[in-house]
């Protein structure tokens, strides 16, 4: 049990739920190939059944770990920085990104966009689920939209959500990774049809790093 103290400091987003931290190559969309310094929060109650990452849903096994110390962290490898989770808009990024920023990164989040937009950022990977759909402020935001593929339902679903997005996002559609080889033939054929969309793969699992 975290005392009532520690609560309200996560609370305000002065201390987060870390769950690892790590200097590595972006694998997905349009920052591919750019070595970038990811922080995962944890906590999520989306709860997609083809998560990769499950041990981030419970917030409770991860250590509130002051703002301060991932900044520092951060630094020391880095200026582009990833925020992702679990679902990082859980809670609030108002401190985390406004005290990177004042260090010079580039901070960009990946998000389901299930919560409502904090944090200062200057790029917005929205990657809704149809589980919890986002908040309607965030899709004029979005830089990139990227919809994981499981099933050709996926495909319907991807169209009405890019519906929403501005005209400057950058549309994905990216294969759920233990269903890829049924759904990377469906995709192609799909941008091909309709080339607003492009690929996204997960590069980051084929050059084996985190």
């Amino acid at each position: 049990m975290i005392s009532e103290e520690t609560k309200e400091l996560v609370d305000r987003g002065v201390m987060l739920p870390l769950m690892e931290e790590f200097y590595t190559i972006q694998g997905e969309g349009f920052h591919k190939g750019t070595a970038a310094y990811f922080i995962r929060i944890g906590g999520c109650d989306v709860g997609c059944h083809w998560c990769d990452v499950k041990e981030s849903w419970d917030a409770e096994v991860h250590p509130p770990t002051h703002i301060g110390q991932i900044v520092e962290n951060a630094v020391k490898y880095s200026k582009t920085i990833v925020i992702t989770g679990g679902e990082p808009l859980t809670w609030d990024m108002t401190e985390l990104t406004e005290n990177l920023k004042k260090k010079g990164c580039d901070i960009h989040i990946e998000t389901s966009g299930a919560y409502k937009l904090t944090g200062t950022w200057d790029w917005i990977c929205l990657s809704p689920k149809k589980i919890k759909l986002p908040e309607e402020e965030i899709y004029p935001k979005a830089n990139e939209l990227k919809v994981i593929v499981f099933n050709k339902h996926d495909l319907k679903f991807a169209e009405e959500q890019a519906a929403k997005v501005s005209e400057d996002c950058i549309l994905y559609l990216q294969p759920e990774w233990s269903n890829r080889d049924k759904m990377i033939p469906l995709i192609v054929n799909y941008v091909m049809e309709n080339p607003k969309w492009k690929v996204s793969l997960q590069t980051h699992k084929y050059l084996n790093i985190p």
